[in-house]
């Protein structure tokens, strides 16, 4: 195991009531109940809200988001890790699509611009890829696995206390 002495912020995103798109928020829940509540180490659930990011990133030196992929061309339940770099979105001008419509990529983008020298360089992404997102509390059992992978892997990342 590795671990990092780094101020880590885990934000999990996902929508509980959509199936499979829990995923995040199921991941931080499995990682609050191995590390509680360390100092080195922030665990969000962001629920859908993306536009929280922003207010997120400050006072972190890595930051780690964990959210659920549609349509990731490899089967229910795997796991990919990427730098946010590869996903960032781009910065709407639109006022109307930042207040209602802003994706977690699009918010880092925000937060680079609003953050400057602040901003964390050290951003990576943990997809987990799922096929349900109907209405329906609780995840496949693939998903699942999924999550409990990537719990596992951000324990070795992250220290278990």
């Amino acid at each position: 195991m590795t671990t990092t002495t780094k101020k880590t912020a885990i934000l999990g995103f996902g929508n509980p009531v959509r199936a499979d798109d829990g995923v995040g928020i199921y991941v931080i829940e499995q990682l609050r109940a191995a590390l509680g509540e360390p100092e080195h180490v922030s665990l969000f659930d962001m629920g859908t809200s993306a536009f929280e990011v922003l207010f997120r990133l400050r006072g972190h030196e890595r930051v780690i988001l964990v959210d659920a992929v549609v349509n990731a061309g490899g089967e229910v339940g795997a796991v990919y890790k990427l730098p946010a770099s590869e996903v960032e979105g781009q910065i709407e001008d639109d006022p109307l699509v930042f207040l209602h419509g802003l994706k977690w990529n699009q918010a880092l983008s925000y937060a680079r611009k609003m953050l400057g020298a602040e901003y964390p360089e050290d951003i990576e992404v943990y997809l987990v890829a799922i096929e349900d997102t109907r209405f329906n509390v609780g995840m496949t059992e693939a998903a699942k696995q999924g999550g409990d992978r990537v719990v596992r892997l951000l324990l070795d990342e992250v220290g278990e206390g």
